[in-house]
């Protein structure tokens, strides 16, 4: 197979592991990322009615304005991670369960972690 088909076939696996496990309450609804080669985005599911409640993400005009060009990639992630803790906080959800998507907890899925932390939404 493939290299990069392989390693995307393991995403899935690993991400089909975790979501047996974890499902997004009204009081507790998922936070899930995806991370593409340029960007990075984020939001927040209430899995019950199949909503999407809060999303942010590197594409959005308020976040690019922001995000210089010789930002890093792990700094745009925790960036994204802020303002979406921020928008959440704004909408009364303060407790979320974090949904890595499959990718590893490193780089820029920590980092927005770290920052959706840092803003005040607790998992």
């Amino acid at each position: 197979m493939e290299r990069l088909k392989l390693k995307k076939v393991r995403r899935l696996r690993r991400k089909m592991r975790v979501r047996k496990k974890i499902f997004g309450t009204a009081e507790r609804p998922r936070l899930t990322v995806y991370r593409s080669l340029k960007h990075f985005y984020g939001q927040i599911i209430d899995d019950n009615l199949g909503r999407t409640l809060v999303s942010c993400s590197t594409l959005e005009k308020e976040l690019k304005q922001k995000l210089a060009e010789s930002m890093k990639k792990v700094e745009q992630a925790k960036m994204v991670g802020k303002i979406l803790g921020e928008k959440a906080l704004r909408l009364g959800i303060d407790k979320v369960c974090f949904d890595r998507n499959g990718y590893l907890y490193h780089g820029r899925v920590r980092a927005f972690a770290e920052g959706a932390r840092e803003a005040g939404l607790n998992f």
